[in-house]
């Protein structure tokens, strides 16, 4: 299993957002309206947010930072610098 949250492209990812998010506060919202029929949101929407809310968030940041951060550890000591093709030039 990976430690990678993130879709394979900040569409897909933003798709899943809005159809989790959407369905948690579905569920809530349409009680009213609904009964506790709405409460069967909360599955999709856990389903589409991959179990957490926060999972997401992370997933998005992993996203967009995609190749632009690199991680090299020597004798210890981990450090990030600049990917190769998102370096600033002045």
């Amino acid at each position: 299993m990976s430690d990678d949250f993130a879709s394979k492209s900040v569409p897909e990812h933003l798709v899943r957002g809005a159809v989790g998010f959407g369905a948690l506060v579905g569920s809530v919202a349409l009680i009213p309206v609904a009964g506790l029929f709405s409460v069967l949101l909360l599955p999709v929407g856990l389903i589409a947010l991959r179990g957490c809310p926060t999972c997401w968030a992370i997933g998005l940041m992993q996203i967009l930072s995609r190749g632009r951060l690199q991680r090299s550890c020597a004798d210890g000591q981990c450090t990030l610098t600049v990917g190769e093709t998102h370096r600033v030039t002045s």
